[in-house]
């Protein structure tokens, strides 16, 4: 038994508003805000497990929680957790990934589907796709000339 120190009273005890219902399906604007890589499951191989908070249009302030595989024993599972990567990468206009804090602050909209029940887990929603904001581009090898003309600030994704 541990003593806590207090006494807590449910009439005084704060009630979330958070909603751990599923997204509808669809795509978000999202910001990675976090980015760890771990060793998957059965520890053979290495994963990239990635915090989407939705920024909008709807459901502002939600998070998804997605994994990256990076390196499988399984040959499929590998490209396709790469071909992943590369779509965050291209996304967030990240021409190369050595650390994983590279992606935090990186925004893209996710493609969230919802996978239906399964093995006596309950539906859950996936990241099932990625592409750049309107308004984003892959970043050139050096300053872009309107950059250079225009005088502009070195972008957060060069700097790194």
């Amino acid at each position: 038994m541990s003593f806590l120190g207090e006494s807590f009273d449910i009439d005084q005890m704060p009630v979330s508003e958070r909603s751990y219902d599923l997204l509808p399906d669809g795509w978000y604007h999202a910001k990675i805000t976090k980015a760890d890589a771990r060793p998957t499951k059965d520890q053979s191989g290495q994963l990239i497990a990635v915090r989407y908070d939705i920024v909008g249009p709807t459901q502002q302030g939600r998070v998804i929680f997605a994994n990256i595989n990076i390196r499988n024993r399984n040959p499929e599972a590998e490209r396709i957790g790469r071909e992943q990567l590369g779509s965050v990468m291209r996304a967030i206009g990240l021409r190369k990934l050595e650390d994983t804090d590279q992606l935090i602050g990186g925004e893209l909209q996710i493609k969230v589907k919802t996978s239906p029940p399964k093995d006596g887990y309950e539906a859950r929603n996936d990241v099932s796709g990625f592409k750049a904001l309107e308004c984003s581009s892959l970043p050139s090898a050096g300053p872009s000339p309107q950059t250079q003309q225009s005088g502009g600030a070195t972008p957060p994704w060069m700097k790194k």
